[in-house]
């Protein structure tokens, strides 16, 4: 039967992700609008948000962090951009962001490389990574649902730069600073912020990086991370490359003042709440599996389902697609979840948000929801 309770916030979207609890456009009163960015009230804001992250992240004391242009992916590029071209690169493919920071070094870049890739629901071969070579990876795979399992593969006396894509891990686990030397991420995801600002975390490694080292390569106004050949670091001091949103800004900082009534343990409970409400009811049913095997590499943020059932099973993918898509349109209707079909490019499945910002109690009264929305489409099919 048709479940009696939705979820009180059916948004479980993987990007933009939902607000924090109790979150209303008043969050934003106090926004600088119709200010220059660079007037010191709104620098003061800037370098706040800076400052908050820094401190709920437990950041080592010499390493910055700035906000930057072009949300997350913005941020890895520029990343590549600025640093790359020393030595080889080690790229860790293993869902669909991480294959598409290939294309920016195989075509454009045209740096020396190793792709080590795996299919979705799995993890690329960790022991097979080169730490003389840079190495770029996702600490929790977006689109797959899988996750780095800690850090203690990578090496403590590595001579190139990690460079890690951590934007749906970041405030949701536990990095492992030490072992990063570049860290991206933006808003949208665990905060539950607004989209089109990234951040940049750079260790003294990759800092030196910048001051010995000048691409061959041209690189735009928007991805340089140096000023007349060394590191700038006024942008890791409010003076960001272009025009911020003052309003952006001000979401933000909302949501690291909730973030910093939790703390970053807190952060991490919360997520792993609803990876456990979950589970605990893939474990019981039967038509529903996680779309990865191995339970250290799940992800509490983004997690991955896939169905099972041999009346779903024995449809072609772009059958399953239709289906997925069919039983999604059903809950949206319904007002029980937002945006919960799978990747375009991954294997036909559900992907639900289970960051921070989303209650386990939600979490656990969509499972229902899941349960009904999947015999209501098949039945519907096996009647016609």
């Amino acid at each position: 039967m048709k479940p009696e309770i939705c979820p009180a916030n059916p948004r479980f979207s993987s990007g933009p992700c939902a607000k924090r609890p109790g979150w209303t456009p008043a969050a934003l009163e106090n926004a600088h609008h119709g200010r220059s960015h660079r007037a010191a009230e709104c620098k003061a804001k800037i370098n706040d948000a800076c400052d908050r992250m820094r401190n709920i992240l437990k950041l080592p004391d010499d390493y910055f962090i700035g906000i930057v242009p072009g949300s997350d992916t913005g941020a890895v590029e520029m990343a590549m951009w600025s640093l790359l071209g020393q030595r080889s690169v080690d790229v860790l493919a293993w869902e669909n962001f991480g294959s598409q920071w290939t294309i920016d070094i195989v075509k454009q870049l045209k740096v020396d490389h190793r792709l080590i890739e795996a299919d979705y629901g799995q993890i690329s071969d960790l022991a097979s990574v080169d730490f003389n070579n840079d190495v770029i990876f996702t600490w929790n795979g977006t689109t797959s649902g899988v996750r780095v399992p800690n850090a203690d593969w990578i090496a403590a006396d590595r001579a190139g730069l990690t460079i890690c894509d951590a934007t749906s891990g970041i405030f949701a686990m536990d990095l492992d600073w030490p072992k990063l030397d570049v860290t991206t991420f933006s808003w949208q995801k665990v905060l539950g912020g607004e989209a089109a600002h990234g951040v940049i975390i750079l260790s003294p490694r990759a800092v030196e990086r910048l001051n010995s080292w000048v691409p061959t390569w041209p690189i735009p106004k928007v991805f340089r991370l140096t000023s007349g050949g060394k590191f700038n670091e006024a942008i890791f001091k409010g003076a960001t490359i272009n025009t911020v949103s003052m309003l952006v800004i001000e979401d933000a900082l909302d949501a690291l003042k909730w973030a910093e009534g939790h703390g970053l343990e807190g952060l991490i409970a919360r997520s792993q709440a609803n990876l456990t409400a979950i589970s605990d009811w893939v474990t019981k049913t039967p038509w529903i599996e996680f779309m990865v095997a191995e339970e250290s590499l799940r992800s509490s943020t983004s997690i991955c389902l896939t169905v099972v059932d041999p009346w779903f099973v024995d449809h072609e993918a772009a059958d399953q697609k239709a289906l997925i898509k069919e039983m999604a349109g059903l809950l949206e209707k319904e007002g029980a979840a937002f945006d919960i079909a799978g990747y375009a490019s991954a294997p036909p499945g559900f992907r639900i948000w289970g960051g921070a910002t989303v209650e386990a109690s939600d979490t656990e009264a969509l499972m229902p929801w899941l349960d009904w929305a999947f015999a209501e489409v098949k039945a519907l099919h096996q009647a016609t």
